[in-house]
């Protein structure tokens, strides 16, 4: 059995009610990390997102990279969103039950990055349960002790973009993929996963309903989603 906790980041955009609509009929619980400052453009997307149950968490206000801001920008890109994410929740008349975040880029911010660890903690970041994560890497990187979201294996379905010669086939070969350079090989037995996907407009312009074909390729496959569970 592969398990895995499947995370979208970057919304909300167009396509955020298709995907909530093919994961709600799929029974795939999921946390989506909001962009502050995209999610004002589609808020309606955002609202549909909440009202159909999903846990939505902190992805900055402006997706920077957190290692190029001082420890006071940080902390206003995290405060920022928060207050914006909290009036989304009251606008769909949903009690906002956990706050989970996740950096941009997955930058935890360089020489600033325990600070922002301690301040998540103190305003009270609600930490991802990965302590089924068995891969070495996850204790010597010392993600077992961060607040924040990472992930154990990432599509990298936003490479596909015109020119850049990465295609959806990419895709599946990365999930199909023993060794990969970065992160842990998705379809191996037994193992505990956090996959990253992302709810891009551009994406889905050039390959309809990529997400459909990721997340069914990973199902075809034995990998078994499961709910979001904090510690």
């Amino acid at each position: 059995m592969i398990r895995a906790l499947l995370t979208i980041d970057d919304v909300s955009s167009e396509n955020t009610p298709a995907i909530v609509d093919y994961l709600c009929g799929k029974n795939i619980p999921v946390i989506m990390f909001m962009v502050g400052e995209w999610a004002q453009k589609h808020p309606d997307e955002l609202i549909y997102a909440l009202k159909h149950g999903i846990v939505v968490g902190n992805h900055s206000y402006s997706h920077p990279h957190f290692s190029e801001l001082n420890f006071d920008e940080c902390v206003k890109e995290i405060d920022k969103n928060e207050e914006v994410l909290d009036r989304f929740y009251e606008k769909a008349g949903v009690e906002r039950k956990f706050r989970p975040f996740r950096f941009p880029y997955g930058d935890k911010g360089g020489a600033n990055k325990a600070l922002i660890q301690n301040y998540l903690s103190e305003k009270g970041f609600d930490k991802v349960n990965d302590t089924r994560i068995r891969y070495p890497f996850w204790k010597e990187q010392g993600l077992d002790k961060d607040i924040d979201t990472l992930w154990t294996f990432d599509f990298a379905e936003y490479n596909i973009r015109p020119g850049s010669g990465f295609t959806a086939d990419d895709v599946i070969k990365r999930i199909h993929d023993p060794a990969p350079a970065q992160g842990a090989p998705l379809l191996e037995d037994g193992c505990e996963h956090i996959l990253l996907l992302h709810a891009h407009d551009e994406t889905e312009d050039l390959v309809p309903g990529y997400y459909r074909i990721f997340i069914e390729e990973a199902l075809k496959n034995g990998v078994e989603f499961t709910g979001p569970e904090f510690i």
